[in-house]
């Protein structure tokens, strides 16, 4: 039986690489982060590609990478905005489970000191609670489960991905 992957989805800021890099320690499991390899794919980084190329170029790079992933028993941390993409969300949910690291926006706004530069994708004249609150329902359309991040740390939400996935015989 093939492995199943685990797909970290949620905002920016949400700790889905550190909590990645963590779970998959716990897990046995490979751990990859779909930003690196789109930064890998342009030759640039996140918000270079964002200012240089544009939005609709950077969704469509973000698209290619996701939807192309072929990994096998890995944790994949996924860039924020994915989520807007139905076709590399239905591929990830495909390979996977599909787990949304639920963090309140007031926890966001404080955790995200460098939101002009961090490369996250906010159309002009929106703000971070725009982007927050248009995503939040497409993170709850794809996930298979939600892990509330709440004021937890990192071990926590690790803790509480590992007790969901015991549950679910995953």
């Amino acid at each position: 039986m093939k492995a199943k992957n685990i797909i970290l989805t949620g905002m920016a800021g949400a700790g889905k690489s550190t909590v990645g890099v963590l779970l998959a320690k716990r897990l046995g499991m490979d751990f990859v982060d779909t930003d690196l390899l789109v930064q890998q794919k342009a030759g640039r980084l996140l918000q270079e590609i964002l200012d240089e190329d544009g939005i609709d170029r950077f969704l469509e790079i973000e698209e290619s990478v996701v939807s192309g992933l072929r990994v096998t028993n890995c944790v994949v941390a996924t860039g924020g905005s994915v989520v807007y993409s139905e076709k590399a969300m239905t591929a990830l949910g495909r390979e996977g489970k599909i787990c949304y690291l639920d963090v309140p926006y007031e926890e966001l706004e404080r955790r995200l000191t460098n939101v002009s530069t961090r490369g996250i994708v906010i159309k002009k004249g929106k703000t971070l609670r725009d982007v927050y609150d248009e995503r939040l329902p497409l993170y709850k359309k794809y996930s298979d489960f939600t892990i509330d991040c709440a004021a937890a740390d990192i071990e926590t939400c690790v803790d509480r991905i590992m007790q969901c996935l015991s549950s679910r015989q995953y």
